[in-house]
């Protein structure tokens, strides 16, 4: 039998031209670069080293970045967008 996941924990599943994929518990999310910016220059274990905290923001410690998952949720609620 496999080891038992974390399934509370954030991790990095996928990184493209076209964004990166961040899976949360059991609900995936696409980050797309047009989007979220501040991804684009980083280094790959920059990228990939993200946190939960609290169980309701995800940090990047690394590139100095935090997004509340509720912002992910509903996008419409959070209409500012970084230029």
């Amino acid at each position: 039998m496999p080891p038992a996941r974390n399934i509370s924990a954030a991790e990095v599943t996928h990184i493209s031209k076209h964004g990166i994929w961040v899976l949360v518990g059991e609900k995936e999310y696409l980050l797309i670069k047009e989007d979220f910016p501040w991804f684009a220059d980083g280094k790959i274990s920059e990228v990939a080293n993200v946190k939960l905290l609290h169980g309701t923001h995800l940090r990047w410690p690394d590139l100095d970045v935090d997004i509340e998952l509720e912002s992910l949720e509903y996008p419409d609620r959070y209409p500012l967008v970084y230029k």
